[in-house]
């Protein structure tokens, strides 16, 4: 009976694990500055393109449908080529598994910084999740896996229960409880409830932290103690540097010295100006004439 379960299982992970043709991502990442940015105890969202990220994308109503967490060069851990495995993830079918940073630089990504955490706990999250690598997905639990299948649509409510059903074994974790295991061994807060406590004298606010199976990997995204970091802009970055297909040079109105509309700009005199002579003659005469006439008369 274990046999057949565990045959079906894996038929099953391998159809979910199957990617989805005509994927592209909304912006790819920049391998050099993702290189450069990311740190130690970073979470790296993954924007992924196999049928079951598409199914976690639509129960968690987000972009994000993967999260791996970067440890640094892990030893005995390398690609073929030599380039050393540095993030630890968790995959159904595989369980607890190394990669290379490189894995996903073809996809949409994003780091999330844990904001404040000491170099102690920021090792400590790193090494738990390290001594975690060879936990397995136990693909006889078809509970687990039938989850993904349900084609019906589900109520919202429902969607974040959908991600935890299964048997509760320790050593079966999905991507974002296994991160969210590791911050919760130093009391780092992800999206704790907050239970308001009222009495006479003191309000006072009591953090409960949730069930790791209850994270999604966009809870890194929006919790307000990860920091998103963004690679494209984090360096510097200079918008005029950026060429565009619809046009082979800036437009005139933006590059030219001429200014194709003009503003009438009236500026006032500092002084008041002098009249002009030629008005004054009309007067001068005037006067003239006036004292003669008045002299005849007297």
């Amino acid at each position: 009976m274990g046999f057949m379960l565990d045959t079906v299982g894996k038929v099953i992970a391998g159809y979910l694990q199957k990617q989805v043709t005509g994927y592209e991502p909304f912006t790819p990442s920049d391998p050099e500055r993702v290189r450069k940015l990311i740190q130690q105890g970073d979470v790296l969202l993954v924007e992924g393109n196999n049928r079951i990220s598409g199914i976690i994308k639509y129960l968690t109503q987000s972009t994000w449908s993967h999260a791996a967490l970067y440890v640094g060069p892990i030893d005995g851990a390398s690609e073929p080529d030599g380039e050393p495995h540095t993030m630890i993830e968790a995959n159904i079918g595989e369980g607890v598994t190394t990669a290379p940073l490189s894995k996903y630089f073809a996809f949409h990504t994003r780091i999330c910084r844990p904001v404040g955490l000491s170099f102690e706990d920021r090792e400590t999250v790193c090494r738990y999740a390290i001594n975690r690598v060879g936990f397995g997905y136990d693909t006889k639990n078809i509970l687990d896996l039938m989850r993904y299948l349900i084609p019906l649509p589900i109520p919202q409510r429902f969607r974040r229960r959908m991600l935890s059903l299964g048997s509760g074994d320790p050593t079966k974790i999905i991507c974002s409880a296994l991160i969210a295991q590791a911050f919760g061994a130093v009391r780092y807060p992800i999206l704790p409830k907050i239970t308001e406590a009222k009495t006479r004298r003191a309000r006072k606010e009591i953090l409960h932290i949730r069930d790791s199976s209850l994270y999604m990997p966009r809870d890194f995204d929006i919790s307000p103690y990860f920091e998103i970091v963004k690679p494209t802009i984090a360096l510097g970055f200079d918008y005029t540097s950026l060429h565009w297909a619809d046009t082979t040079k800036p437009s005139p109105e933006v590059t030219g010295e001429d200014d194709p509309f003009p503003a009438e700009v009236f500026e006032a005199p500092l002084v008041p100006e002098a009249p002009d002579a030629q008005e004054e003659a009309p007067v001068a005469r005037h006067e003239e004439v006036r004292s003669r006439d008045i002299e005849r008369a007297a």
